[in-house]
């Protein structure tokens, strides 16, 4: 999946603005700059759009570890250099705290199933007998039933004040 689909996705997902993207890398010690957060978040082929690299995104996830669930003491964990969907759903799952029974529901929302094997497999290490590959398909299911979960909340809350 394009890294900077991911990016735009989470920050849909989590409502987050450019503060709050800020704030999140700044969590990982590498504070962004607007024009670069501008520039990622761009529509791809726009005159300034700029693909956020591998080590960047698992800043910001990193990132977004520390800031959802608190920094560890010690040194920080360097980002990876190459990230893949597999470090990405770790990482997320992490950050958000999810089980791997509510991962399940996430996906069923989805309209996608996952058997509890299959799941276990994809945050196993790769050098793992049972290793597999999470695929594009099943990253964005995640995303689309993360999205549900926390963005239906959001609009709910919303229509809830309005009235």
């Amino acid at each position: 999946m394009i890294n900077n689909d991911v990016l735009k996705r989470i920050r849909y997902i989590l409502a987050l603005n450019e503060a709050k993207l800020k704030e999140i890398f700044t969590a990982a010690e590498s504070p962004v700059t607007s024009e670069q957060l501008e520039a990622w978040l761009e529509k791809d082929g726009a005159v300034n759009y700029k693909k956020i690299e591998d080590s960047e995104l698992a800043t910001f996830l990193n990132g977004l570890i520390n800031y959802k669930r608190g920094k560890k003491e010690g040194a920080q964990p360097a980002p990876e250099k190459r990230i893949n969907n597999n470090i990405i759903l770790k990482k997320l799952k992490i950050a958000l705290d999810i089980k791997n029974e509510e991962l399940m529901e996430i996906l069923s929302s989805s309209d996608s199933v996952l058997s509890p094997h299959e799941l276990t497999a994809l945050f196993r290490k790769k050098a793992h007998r049972h290793y597999r590959t999470c695929k594009d398909t099943v990253l964005i299911n995640i995303l689309n039933g993360l999205k549900a979960k926390y963005r239906d909340d959001v609009e709910t809350v919303i229509s809830d004040e309005s009235e």
